[in-house]
């Protein structure tokens, strides 16, 4: 139960200004009362409960009070506390809602999504673009197979079968322009099929569900528990979308039993699995769990991509497709991938450079990890990691009610980092978590350290 200022500060609505923390609530208070937001006579929460709501020193709340009690905006009297002062409001101009500002970048990011960008191999990368050109026969520059180049497939098939268990075969290999782009193809050949419900976790991306039920489809939430995603109302759907090895953002792997279940639905349904790998590389504490796919590749459709590994800007991925599905995703469109580009990631990866680089990563966010699940045992011991230990984002559970104030708070800090209420399906029946979802993996090496220190200043 919160206490009962705690709602004080939030009903302000106050928005970080920049220019530094005192300059942004001073500013933020500031317009507030000068476009009449706040009323004159409005009593202001005591400088001591404004602090604890927002998650910032009292004497920084203190100073922006006095700031403006000397500019005549507030008034402050013995007894009676801060006040918005009694004089006449200008109401503001009448003018387009301003455009979020592009420049102000906060401080520090623990957004999950992104591998460490500043660690891409440039230079790796571009003695096999060079390799990749020079040796391209002069009809990989026409226009080709629309499931993508020979060279790239070969190379996948191979990588997948040694490195994730997957019985692939070049002929069955799709090269898209990420995971977005292949799951669309597959929400459209669903619809053509005449399905119409996809079901996906109770936890996930929006863009992801945005984007099947533009194709037609209605996406349909599973339940989730202490195990992870659960199967039951799987048979209301022709086809499920999961993320098995390492589930997106709750951080568990599906248990042994309920991929046999997935499987055992699939085969006697006739339904599809599209399985999403998107970070299958990356675990620490033991070998990494094998495709889905490898248990049935005639009813499961694997989905991968270089976005974690090397970086989204790329657009670079791929699909694994039963032999039924192959004609008809070519029918779709197939490949969109500049033809360059899977020459030299074909190159990169027989050459031996991709499992290096893999390699190095996953020993730089395995240190990454621990760190930070050292910082948090030290310095907030509410809070517990949570998921096995496996690719570049962590789940910290807080303590209830506090998801929303801790959010704020790292947003005053300059720390952009999100709850777990954002991955949340609208209809999920799951009883919401309060955490955070940190992508440790996306800060610099450089800015780490950094990044850990303010992480570990809004925790409660």
């Amino acid at each position: 139960m919160p206490k009962p200022w705690a709602t004080l500060g939030i009903d302000l609505h106050l928005e970080p200004a920049g220019g530094g923390v005192r300059r942004g609530l001073t500013d933020a208070l500031r317009d507030a009362v000068r476009t009449g937001r706040l009323a004159p006579g409005t009593r202001l929460p005591s400088s001591r409960s404004l602090a604890a709501d927002l998650g910032l020193a009292r004497n920084t709340v203190a100073g922006a009070y006095a700031d403006l009690v000397a500019e005549g905006w507030l008034t402050a009297r013995q007894g009676s506390g801060t006040r918005v002062a009694d004089r006449a409001v200008t109401p503001p101009a009448r003018r387009p809602a301003p455009t979020p500002s592009r420049t102000g970048h906060p401080a520090y990011s623990l957004i999950p999504g992104t591998p460490d960008l500043a660690s891409f191999p440039r230079t790796q990368w571009l003695k096999a673009a060079r390799r990749a050109l020079t040796a391209a026969p002069n009809d990989a520059l026409g226009y080709g197979d629309p499931r993508g180049r020979i060279e790239l497939r070969t190379a996948l098939a191979g990588y997948l079968a040694r490195a994730r268990g997957v019985r692939a075969d070049p002929d069955r290999i799709v090269v898209t322009a990420g995971f977005a782009h292949g799951l669309r193809l597959l929400a459209q050949l669903l619809h053509a099929r005449g399905r119409r419900t996809l079901a996906v976790e109770s936890y996930g991306l929006d863009a992801h569900w945005d984007l099947i039920e533009r194709a037609g489809l209605r996406t349909e939430p599973l339940p989730f528990d202490a195990s992870g995603t659960a199967l039951d109302g799987l048979e209301r759907a022709g086809a499920v979308l999961l993320t098995p090895s390492h589930q997106f953002p709750m951080g568990v792997a599906l248990r042994p039993e309920r991929r046999a279940a997935v499987v055992d639905w699939a085969r006697g349904s006739g339904g599809l699995i599209l399985e999403d790998d998107y970070d299958g590389e990356f675990r620490y504490d033991r070998q990494p769990v094998g495709a889905l796919q490898g248990l049935d590749p005639d009813h499961v459709v694997y989905l991968g991509t270089a976005s974690k590994s090397l970086a989204p800007g790329l657009r670079l991925g791929w699909m694994v497709l039963p032999p039924s599905l192959v004609d008809e995703v070519r029918a779709l469109g197939g490949s969109s991938v500049p033809v360059l580009d899977q020459l030299t990631l074909a190159e990169f990866v027989t050459s031996g450079a991709y499992d290096r680089h893999v390699r190095a990563a996953r020993l730089r966010y395995r240190r990454r990890r621990d760190a930070l699940v050292a910082a948090v045992a030290a310095r907030a011991p509410e809070v517990t990691v949570t998921g096995i230990a496996a690719g570049l984002h962590a789940v910290l559970r807080l303590p209830p009610g506090t998801e929303q104030s801790v959010v704020r708070s790292a947003t005053w800090h300059g720390l952009a980092v999100h709850g777990l209420s954002r991955y949340r399906h609208p209809t999920a029946t799951a009883h919401p978590v309060d955490a955070l979802v940190v992508g440790y993996g996306t800060p610099p090496d450089h800015a780490w350290t950094g990044t850990l220190q303010a992480l570990c200043n809004v925790l409660p």
